[in-house]
């Protein structure tokens, strides 16, 4: 897997050799990244279940000011720090603005960081339907202030989603079987 775009476009990323982790595919991440394009440039964001970090990576790669990435596995982490390590280094930019919280993304852990503009959530499949509606109330919390923000939660193309507060604005995929990309908004 690599980021697909952007400064740090071609970067191996470094992906553990485990089934709990589920690497966003290269299409679906390219659709993505092609539809936030404009929304990009000084953004910070915060990508839950972050694995990898492909989300957020390819968000920095592509003009994001900084971020925060959230994971649980200890032995996912020093795969995320590898990464970010790789792209900032062939970015020229400070590892600095990025931060690791090892933790349970459901709690939408953001300590003293900036407030995101953008949200990634990744989250194993199998948790889902018990996890997405508590996790968009303590989102709805955490970006009060933030009427613009975008999140963009991965997913299978068969699940449907409708969070109290907030409105699906884009869906992106190859249908029922296959991973779906389906932006949120809060309601206004």
């Amino acid at each position: 897997m690599r980021i697909s775009g952007g400064i740090a476009r071609g970067i191996t990323l470094s992906v553990p050799k485990t089934r709990d982790v589920r690497p966003a595919t290269d299409r679906l991440r390219q659709a993505v990244f092609s539809s936030l394009a404009a929304y990009l440039p000084g953004v910070h964001f915060l990508d839950l279940f972050a694995g990898s970090g492909a989300y957020g990576l390819e968000a920095l790669s592509r003009g994001a000011k900084g971020g925060v990435f959230v994971e649980k596995d200890s032995k996912t982490i020093p795969h995320l720090e590898e990464n970010i390590k790789a792209v900032c280094k062939s970015m020229g930019s400070d590892p600095d603005l990025l931060t690791v919280i090892e933790g349970d993304a459901t709690e939408v852990p953001l300590g003293n960081h900036t407030v995101p503009d953008l949200v990634f959530i990744d989250p194993p499949y199998d948790m889902i339907i018990g996890a997405a509606d508590p996790m968009f109330s303590k989102l709805s919390l955490a970006l009060k202030d933030k009427k613009d923000a975008i999140v963009v939660f991965e997913m299978p193309g068969s699940y449907e989603l409708n969070p109290p507060g907030w409105e699906e604005i884009k869906r992106l995929g190859q249908g029922v079987r296959q991973p779906t990309a389906v932006f949120f908004r809060k309601k206004t």
